[in-house]
């Protein structure tokens, strides 16, 4: 069994149970797992691998909750630039149809990579669309030598134009070969054990893209294989018009019809509630996925975040997809967090009590992020956590002026890529640079898969 041994931090924050911030910290772990967390004295002096972070802050690594990765290669395509959700989503439906395997392998090695240069050890990803022969299988190709802890999620879609939802006929499937294929997924890549590198999540896209039918069966599949469950829900005022019109329920009310609600369950956005139902998201342990840049580019409002952590209500972040973002960078997206925060609280902040502090915007990126992805093993740093964790190298100009709080400047400052990054005891990111990957071939090829396919 190997050991490590990463010392000397200025600072290391835990997120445990204290919410303890070591000053000179570090931790030993053997075989991924953390056995010691504190300063030089309550560590060994030697390790199978010793990393010197003096200089640092180090953190838990940051866990992002919602996402599409494939989305990568439909950056800032002008027809969908200043449209909201609907008229995105349908500018953008017939140019994704045109994808394949390819398109899919490559543009989730492209997301990944920016994700764990910017301190993300785990992310889950929402593929909700298979055209041209793609697989769930074509992501985790995609994501083999990364190191970072993936949560694939079976998406779907069954409700077409035709039967009166939103996306194209030529994007959505049978609810059979739905529900054939998530069962043939989890037995494929789903691991169920502590410290997991691979867990699949099962994930009908949206109320205006999936049969009511269709998301009552999914919530069975899942909970016959004690799985997650993902969707959208309440991400703008068209989608509750669209629920109310369709189905005579606002979006939370028709989730609960169907048996979405329960410490299972997550959905992105949220932010179109009322306080009687975020009492009971609260009351059944529900979570949200905070996605502050995708809700601001496609102006579809703001999140009660506030009221959400009031209530209970776990709530975690998601850069969500790189074409309503549009891009994977989960440090901005923390940051980003902390800001709309306050600009919600505005004019009189300091007597706000929902108004987010850099901490805050720090546990929802690390436990937050765990809680909903129902993962107990990660998200802090502390004996039996596996051993991830990013570093940030306090001597960057980005920080000159900032050592008075070194754990906020990682948030109020503007935001870097991370320094150092390890999942389960292996490094993921040294020096700022990938371990795993070569980058400029990846590139490349996205690059040439995209220009065809926006064409």
């Amino acid at each position: 069994m190997s050991t490590l041994l990463a010392k000397n931090a200025t600072v290391l924050v835990t997120m445990d149970a204290d919410r303890r911030e070591i000053p000179s910290g570090g931790l030993f772990a053997r075989d991924g797992w953390i056995e010691r967390v504190g300063t030089a004295e309550d560590l060994p002096d030697t390790a199978d691998e010793v990393v010197d972070l003096a200089g640092h802050v180090v953190l838990p690594g940051m866990v992002n909750t919602h996402h599409h990765f494939y989305q990568t290669l439909t950056r800032a395509v002008p027809a969908a630039q200043d449209a909201g959700l609907f008229g995105w989503l349908t500018t953008l439906y017939p140019i994704w149809a045109r994808m394949g395997p390819d398109h899919i392998r490559v543009s989730t090695t492209i997301a990944l990579a920016e994700l764990a240069l910017s301190g993300c050890t785990t992310s889950s990803d929402h593929l909700y669309l298979y055209p041209n022969g793609s697989r769930l299988d074509d992501q985790i190709e995609g994501a083999a030598g990364l190191g970072v802890r993936f949560h694939v999620a079976r998406g779907s879609m069954s409700l077409g134009e035709s039967d009166g939802g939103l996306p194209p006929d030529s994007v959505v499937e049978t609810e059979d070969a739905i529900l054939a294929d998530t069962e043939r997924v989890i037995g494929a890549f789903h691991d169920p054990a502590p410290g997991a590198m691979t867990r699949v999540v099962v994930a009908p896209c949206s109320p205006f893209s999936v049969t009511v039918e269709g998301m009552r069966e999914a919530a069975g599949v899942a909970r016959r294989h004690g799985l997650q469950l993902h969707t959208h829900l309440a991400e703008t005022m068209d989608e509750e018009a669209f629920c109310i019109e369709q189905f005579g329920m606002r979006p939370v009310e028709l989730a609960e019809s169907v048996g979405w609600m329960g410490d299972d369950v997550w959905f992105a956005h949220s932010v179109f509630v009322n306080d009687a139902e975020i009492g009971r998201m609260a009351t059944a342990g529900t979570g949200v996925a905070h996605c502050p840049t995708s809700n601001m580019r496609l102006a579809s409002g703001i999140a009660p975040v506030g009221a959400y952590r009031a209530a209970g209500v776990n709530v975690a972040l998601g850069v969500d997809g790189s074409a309503s973002n549009d891009g994977s960078h989960l440090l901005a997206e923390a940051r980003q967090a902390l800001l709309l925060a306050r600009v919600s609280a505005a004019p009189d902040i300091a007597r706000r009590p929902d108004l987010e502090t850099a901490r805050a915007a720090l546990e929802m990126a690390t436990l937050g992020g765990a809680a909903v992805l129902g993962r107990d093993d990660i998200g802090a740093l502390a004996p039996g956590m596996a051993a991830d964790f990013i570093a940030f190298d306090l001597n960057r100009l980005e920080y000159a002026g900032a050592h008075h709080d070194p754990v906020a400047a990682v948030l109020f400052c503007a935001p870097v890529g991370v320094d150092v990054s390890y999942v389960h005891g292996r490094p993921v990111v040294v020096d700022r640079e990938l371990v795993g990957v070569e980058l400029p071939g990846v590139i490349e090829e996205h690059n040439r898969l995209a220009a065809v396919l926006v064409e």
